[in-house]
């Protein structure tokens, strides 16, 4: 008797992989305009403010291969499931995103 798949092993991290690459683009989206709208607000911070986005969205791409990589191994049973660490860290990129977007808006008004 065979035993059947839940299944299919390579669906659930393609489509995480996925969502991961629309975060990245979205991260790099976000850190090429701030260069553009930033500027008038925070003067020449904005370059320094860009620039972190722009760091930010390489670690960010490159942790995510990495965690694609882990997870259809996890799915494939030769390794545990990732972790959180990418997202704690991603949490802590926006909230940083956040105060700067607080500060943007209360400089222009």
């Amino acid at each position: 008797m065979t035993q059947p798949t839940s299944f299919a092993s390579g669906l659930q991290p393609e489509r995480t992989a996925l969502a991961w690459r629309r975060t990245t683009l979205s991260l790099l989206l976000g850190s090429v305009v701030s260069f553009r709208l930033l500027t008038p607000a925070i003067g020449a911070w904005s370059a320094l403010v860009g620039s972190i986005g722009l760091l930010v969205t390489g670690i960010v791409w490159v942790l995510a291969g990495r965690r694609q990589r882990r997870a259809v191994a996890a799915v494939d049973g030769s390794a545990e499931l990732p972790g959180g660490g990418l997202l704690f860290f991603l949490c802590i990129s926006t909230a940083l995103a956040a105060a700067v977007g607080v500060i943007y808006v209360v400089r222009s008004i």
